[in-house]
């Protein structure tokens, strides 16, 4: 017996771990398994038997795919739970090492997280899909409570648990999103509407203080130009007056020029048209001439000479009626253009004689009777031009002849003043008087 004592003796030694380990051994000398973490024990390997334990922490992934909400609806659901062995007791740590004694780590974590699958497939299953996505902590507390129940039967305690994301294979959780994101982008737009049309109203405003200021600028410059224009009216009035006369006079000879002007250019037009005619009937001469002598058969000469003929008559009524035609146009344009110099000048002759029968009345009338008279005279006497034959009876105390016609055309108009001033208001006799 002694024998074998020294040689148990002899095969015993110390066994160390540190912080983050534990040993058991057990066995002879032991009711019960004796733990130490972060130390040392005296261990006889022939009679005791010794165990380690990891406490590290393990960070494990829990997946669940396809798992039915309440409400019907699959997801998935990916968590991260942080996990270790419980050291602090010794209950905890002693039911540890019947479970896990000699095991690794992940050995560990592989049990582990089987569990917690389990219990988030299970509370998954309580909750509907909006809960688990809006209220993500409630989740994680239910699964964390439900969890360390049966983890810490284990001798195991759970440090945390996280969800990572949650997924839908359906589309659901997208659908979720849409009305909030549409609710957020209508807020956005709303607020950018607003933003734009404050600063609309902003530069609006700052537009109108510069547009008054502008235009307070602009009345100024107006009413100085005003004085200055009416000044400078008043001491033009008489320079624009004797010019506008001047003026007159050149307009209207200016237009008596390009009337003849237009009218000998018309003659120069037609006569070479007609030029062109008699060069035309000359051509038309020498080939009938030399239609005559050079064509053998008089039967085909006679229809040749027919055809030319009929062609040149043709190409000659052609020339002559665009003759005719460009000297009529020109002709018209050289009248219009005299009708209207003609018209502008006595309009501009007549806005000056309403002047001057505004400012001197019934001199003025006085003055255009006078001015119209030949006319009017002329007129009585223009039937007269028209008359083949005269036959004049007079009475016994009357004039004969010619001296007769004469008598009555002056008669006529001598009574004109009389009818005038009937029409007008105007007595000659006392006006030419004053």
């Amino acid at each position: 017996m002694s024998n074998s004592l020294i040689l148990s003796t002899s095969m015993a030694g110390f066994y160390t771990c540190g912080p983050n380990e534990a040993l058991i051994v057990s066995g002879c000398c032991h009711a019960k398994p004796k733990m130490v973490v972060g130390g040392r024990l005296l261990v006889f390997p022939c009679v005791q038997k010794i165990g380690r334990l990891p406490l590290n922490v393990i960070t494990t992934k829990i997946k669940t795919n396809q798992v039915f909400t309440q409400l019907g609806v699959p997801i998935n659901v990916t968590g991260t739970a942080q996990i270790k062995i419980h050291s602090k007791e010794k209950k905890s740590l002693m039911a540890a090492a019947e479970l896990f004694m000699n095991r690794n780590t992940d050995q560990i974590k592989k049990i582990c997280g089987e569990t917690l699958e389990g219990h988030q497939r299970a509370i998954m299953g309580t909750m509907t899909v909006e809960d688990i996505y809006k209220n993500r902590a409630a989740f994680s507390e239910q699964v964390l409570q439900v969890a360390s129940t049966d983890l810490m039967s284990m001798g195991i305690r759970v440090i945390s648990y996280t969800i990572n994301e949650v997924t839908d294979d359906e589309g659901y959780l997208k659908a979720l999103g849409k009305p909030r994101t549409a609710e957020v982008k209508r807020d956005a737009d709303i607020g950018n509407a607003e933003a734009k049309r404050d600063a609309g109203i902003e530069e609006a405003a700052a537009n109108e203080r510069a547009m008054k200021a502008v235009y307070e600028n602009k009345i100024t410059t107006a009413i100085a130009q005003r004085d200055y224009l009416l000044k400078k009216a008043s001491y033009d009035q008489e320079t624009f007056t004797k010019k506008a006369q001047s003026d007159l006079a050149y307009e209207l000879q200016s237009a008596k020029t390009q009337q003849r002007i237009k009218e000998e250019t018309m003659e120069i037009k037609v006569i070479e048209r007609k030029k062109q005619i008699a060069i035309q009937e000359q051509e038309i001469v020498r080939k009938q001439r030399e239609l005559d002598a050079q064509v053998i058969k008089p039967a085909e000469a006679e229809k040749y000479k027919i055809e030319m003929l009929a062609k040149a008559e043709q190409n000659k009524r052609v020339i002559e009626a665009e003759a005719k035609a460009e000297a009529i146009r020109l002709k018209a344009e050289a009248e219009a253009f005299a009708i209207e110099a003609k018209a502008k000048a006595e309009a501009e002759q007549m806005a000056k004689k309403a002047d001057a029968w505004n400012e001197y009345k019934d001199a003025a009338m006085v003055d255009m009777i006078l001015q119209q008279l030949p006319k009017i005279a002329a007129e009585v006497a223009a039937p007269l031009q028209n008359v083949n034959k005269v036959t004049l009876v007079s009475g016994p105390n009357g004039e004969v002849g010619a001296a007769k016609l004469t008598g009555e055309v002056l008669e006529i108009v001598r009574k004109l003043p009389k009818v005038i001033e009937e029409i007008t208001g105007v007595d000659m006799s006392k006006a030419m008087k004053i």
